[in-house]
């Protein structure tokens, strides 16, 4: 009588190849893109929301609120997350950063 291994054991040894690697190095800058993308929509909303000016001076924190919102869902989507009604309710992105994106 032979005895041999469990085949779940035996998978789970596979060797790194030099495209397994790479394809772990993007996961992780995609990873670290999104991260960095997602500070700075909390940053540019947090300064939106602190002010208290005129219309007109509030204008520029508007774009560049929309702007990193715009980049942040964007690089969601490179990741392949395309729903992004749950990251609107998150941030509670205000719907005039909403109307400077474009997103509904």
């Amino acid at each position: 009588m032979s005895l041999r291994l469990p085949q779940n054991l035996t998978t789970g040894l596979k060797v790194e190849t030099g495209a397994s690697v790479l394809d772990a190095e993007i996961l992780a800058e995609k990873a670290a893109a999104l991260g960095r993308a997602g500070r700075l929509v909390e940053q540019r909303l947090r300064a939106l929301t602190a002010f208290a000016g005129a219309d007109d001076e509030r204008a520029p924190l508007v774009q560049a609120a929309a702007d990193a919102l715009h980049g942040y869902l964007v690089q969601r989507e490179l990741c392949g997350l395309i729903r992004h009604d749950d990251v609107i309710d998150h941030y509670a992105v205000p719907r005039e950063v909403l109307a400077r994106v474009g997103a509904k």
